[in-house]
């Protein structure tokens, strides 16, 4: 998605002045701080930073796993701090699909039996099969996730997560447990099912080398953005190496 998109369509999320505090005893630690941004249908956002500068914080607050303390973020022009409990797990179920550093697969469900789960309580899901289809896993459908290598079962998470058909896909370090040609691969597959399915993608790295995947690059700083910036050229990921 270029900028000319970005300005004739209206954002799918508004975050305005977040902040999230976190607080043991009298410990307190402020995680965001005052973050603005707009995020847009079908873009692909890197969120560039160290360990501890906001990004995982960002992403929870986003997938209605973590509520802010100050501040506001909505999703099509719904408030998410004003949603209860069932209201955030409804969302949760309808709109987001998450895919993690550790792959959090079922060891005793095939492949297939894994994406199944999270096609049975949606309205409208891809099939398990079309979903490890677009992975590249069509012939890997009735393997454990024991007879599986890391790559493949990060790839069947990514299906898991798509099956859904999320508005938004939440990448948390995708490629973190991956050595660099597996992570390629995953990186690839991400990058191409979600412009198949038109989803807006948020992917965490700490890896300078996949800020290159993104339209935009929202880098992180002791929990204020510190740059925001377009990609004039988005690089596939076929042409990353780190």
């Amino acid at each position: 998605m270029n900028s000319q998109g970005l300005d004739e369509n209206p954002p799918l999320f508004r975050i305005r002045d977040l902040t999230k505090i976190y607080r043991s005893g009298e410990v307190e630690v402020q995680a965001l701080r005052g973050v603005d941004l707009e995020l847009y249908r079908g873009e692909f956002i890197v969120l560039l930073g160290p360990s501890g500068s906001g990004k995982s914080t960002l992403l929870n607050i986003l997938g209605g796993l973590d509520m802010p303390t100050s501040g506001q973020v909505s999703f099509r022009d719904v408030d998410l701090g004003e949603l209860d409990e069932r209201g955030r797990t409804l969302y949760r179920r309808d709109t987001i699909g998450y895919v993690f550093q550790s792959y959090n697969l079922i060891s005793g469900l095939t492949a297939r039996e894994n994406v199944a789960l999270a096609t049975e309580i949606v309205a409208n899901p891809l099939s398990p099969e079309t979903a490890l289809g677009l992975v590249g896993l069509a012939d890997r459908m009735d393997h454990f996730p024991s007879q599986l290598s890391g790559g493949e079962q990060q790839r069947v998470s990514v299906a898991r997560a798509i099956a859904k058909r999320p508005a938004i896909l939440l990448c948390d370090e995708p490629t973190g447990a991956l050595d660099s040609n597996t992570g390629i691969v995953v990186l690839e597959v991400i990058q191409d099912v979600s412009r198949k399915l038109d989803t807006t993608t948020v992917l965490i790295t700490h890896n300078v080398a996949i800020a290159d995947l993104a339209d935009r690059v929202v880098s992180f700083a002791n929990g204020k953005i510190s740059e925001v910036r377009n990609n004039e050229r988005k690089r596939s990921a076929r042409e990353l190496s780190w």
